[in-house]
Formats: C-alpha cells, structure tokens, sequence
C-alpha cells in the first residue's frame, strides 16, 4: 500500500493538474515459464504462472488528444509526450513506444479512444532479465483502455491486441505466452496453455512453504537470436522428413516418445534427432507437471524441472555456460526442489522452487558460485503465483 500511496505522490508531482480527474491505480504482472520450453512453435504447451510483482501505473483521463507518460524505471528521459492524432514507432521515444503502440493497435481493431491521459508507470519488473517487462506495460496499457474508456473487450482479445502491437508495432516476434499468462494469470496457478489453439487451463501451483526464485546470469545475449532459428528450422526440417515418410502428424509434439524412437531414423539430419527427442520429451514432461500439480506432488514437479534443464542442456543446446552454472550450483544447494533455465537461453535466467527457510542461503551459496565459476554477478528475484492485469482502484 505504501508504494502505491508513493506512486500517486510522485504522480501528482510531475504532471501539474489541470482537472481535478482522480488518479486511478492499475496493476500487470511479471511472468515466468515453469517447465515448456522452446515447444510452443512445436505444437507443445508451456505452463507459466504470472508473478507477484510487475508494473504499475497511475493515471488521470485529459480532455485533449495528448498523451503524456513517465516512467520512474527511466526518470532521465522525462515526460514522453505524443498525440492521437499521430501514434508513429519513434526511436526517440524509447519505452515510451509500448504504450503508443498498444494504444494505436486499439484504435486499428475499431475501438473508440478519443481523448489523451497522463500515466506514470513503475515496474519493479529487472529490464532485460527475461520476466517480460515489455508484455507488462502492453497488457497494463489495455487494461487502462479498456477502463479509461469503457470498451466492450474481454481479457483474451486484450492479450492479443497487446501481442500484435510487439509484431507490428514494436517489430519484435514474440509468441503469444506472455501476454496470455500476465492477462490470464491467477493467484496460486499455473497455467497449461496450447500457443496455437489459446486452450488452457489452471492448475494449483501452491507453494506453502517454498517460493519461486529467478536468478538473473547477466550474461549479455549474443547469439541468441541467429541459434534460435538454427533449432526451428532444424525442427521444421524434421517434421517435413516424419510427414514425407507418411507419419499423421501436424506438429512434432504430436508424437509421444514411443513414437519418436519408432520412427526418428525417418528424420535425414543427424543433428535434427536430438532436437526433436527435446521438443517430445519436453511435451511429454509438462503434462507430467500438471498431474503432479493437480495432485499436489510439488516435489515431483521439480524433478521435471530439473529434466528439463537436461534435456535443453544435451539434446536442443540452449543453455550455456552461465545458465548451466547457476542451474547446477542450484541443484548443490538443500533445500532446491527443483532448477532450470527459462525463457530463449543463451542468457538469462534460470527458474528455481526453493524452500523459504534455505532461500538466504541459496542465494548466498549460488551466488558465489556462479561469481567464482564466470566473474558475473547473477542477481535474485522471489516471487510467487499471482494473478493477472487488473486495476487496483481509484485514489
């Protein structure tokens, strides 16, 4: 509550009121991607929760077309202002172009924005460490339009509004995963979500005495983005091969792993087995992850996590020096339920389920490691399931 009362404050402070249009609070979380990784452009599912922290932001309805927005994340570059009547992608702009493009994004679906506001936002989201600080401010922007201006929209449709703005607007070819999971998520939830059909459904995520803990490598990414499409394309080229040799599939995670050994001498690149041996294995293990959810087996849901770490590691190769470290000084550590890295790899972060009286020492023992082993300093982030976007009221 102390924070929201400062962010009003701070609000108040740097736009000088000339209505008396009372502030209004809304709320977007982080998100985290439990176990499902690199399946969703295989026909697989991912199983994220929303986070306990995210962005927030203060606004106030202007009678004109202008927007003004600050973030307190980046004071130095002030007030961004931009019009209605001109929502143009502006490097210049910075940050400033999630709102702008979701706001134009809006107005091209047909929705009727016909006036400006001033908006302070605050995330308390790490910029860059993989919890989707972008998709935050995108599904908090719809969620303050919706509001704002009294539109006939539902969650979904917002998540894929704000979705189409980092494709279209942004240029950034994201997956649908994370703005589903900030929009949809739900307090003590995971959710098992199918990224090309939109089917999902929760699962208990009840951590009692545990907590989620993200540990950020630090690690600039580099090759990120060119191995990525390596691995698709490998992918790709694999489910040709199945389909050509007359195997009924449309996607690789069609396959169960009994199939996938039957029939992976069909598949002509060496190098492309062991990426769909990953891709079926992984899909295999997060409907695993939603059994022992459903049936409260916490512990064998880290067990998962940590096969997954390995499969990610030796078969589709997107771990990384870095990642593997923290994730194997995790596995040292009492107390670690499970460890894995999330997101894209080459980077980033690994996700842990630690127990709450071991996290000091986790972090501490983890953190010193990983420091010995690469000369980087990771950073520690504790969360737990939350829910999704909403307002959290006027003030």
């Amino acid at each position: 509550m102390e924070l929201i009362t400062n962010l009003v404050k701070n609000f108040k402070k740097e736009f000088t009121k000339e209505n008396n249009t009372p502030a209004e609070v809304f709320f977007a979380p982080g998100r985290v991607n439990l176990i499902g990784e690199h399946i969703d452009y295989n026909g697989g599912k991912v199983f994220p929760c929303a986070l306990d922290f995210g962005t927030y932001a203060v606004v106030s309805k202007r009678d004109d077309k202008t927007f003004r927005v600050y973030s307190e994340n980046f004071k130095n570059l002030g007030i961004i202002e931009f019009s209605l009547d001109s929502l143009i992608y502006d490097k210049k702009d910075d940050w400033a172009n999630y709102p702008k493009g979701v706001i134009k994004t809006f107005l091209d679906a047909g929705f009727n924005i016909n006036s400006g506001f001033d908006v302070l936002y605050f995330g308390n989201i790490p910029n860059g460490a993989g919890l989707s600080s972008s998709a935050s401010i995108e599904v908090l922007t719809s969620v303050i339009l919706k509001d704002l201006f009294k539109l006939d929209i539902n969650m979904v449709e917002m998540v894929k509004l704000s979705q189409k703005t980092e494709n279209e607007f942004i240029g950034v070819n994201c997956g649908i995963m994370d703005q589903f999971s900030i929009g949809m998520g739900k307090k003590d939830n995971a959710i098992l979500l199918d990224c090309n059909t939109l089917d999902y459904s929760y699962a208990p995520f009840i951590l009692k005495d545990a907590s989620i803990v993200i540990a950020n490598t630090n690690k600039r990414r580099g090759l990120g983005e060119s191995k990525y499409n390596e691995r698709r394309a490998s992918c790709e080229s694999a489910l040709e091969d199945l389909k050509n040799s007359g195997l009924k599939i449309s996607s690789l995670c069609d396959m169960n792993m009994k199939i996938f050994e039957e029939n992976k001498h069909l598949i002509k690149s060496e190098e492309a087995i062991p990426r769909v041996k990953h891709a079926v294995s992984e899909n295999e293990r997060v409907l695993k992850a939603m059994e022992c959810l459903n049936n409260g087996d916490i512990n064998t849901f880290g067990e998962l996590m940590n096969s997954s770490h390995t499969s990610l590691k030796d078969d589709y190769e997107v771990t990384g020096f870095e990642l593997d470290s923290l994730v194997e000084a995790a596995w040292e550590e009492q107390g670690t339920i499970g460890s894995r890295m999330t997101g894209a790899g080459f980077g980033g972060c690994t996700v842990s389920l630690v127990k709450n009286e071991y996290i000091e020492t986790f972090i501490k023992n983890v953190g010193k490691k990983y420091k010995e082993k690469t000369g980087l300093e990771a950073a520690f982030y504790i969360g737990n399931p939350g829910d999704g976007a909403r307002k959290l009221g006027d003030f």
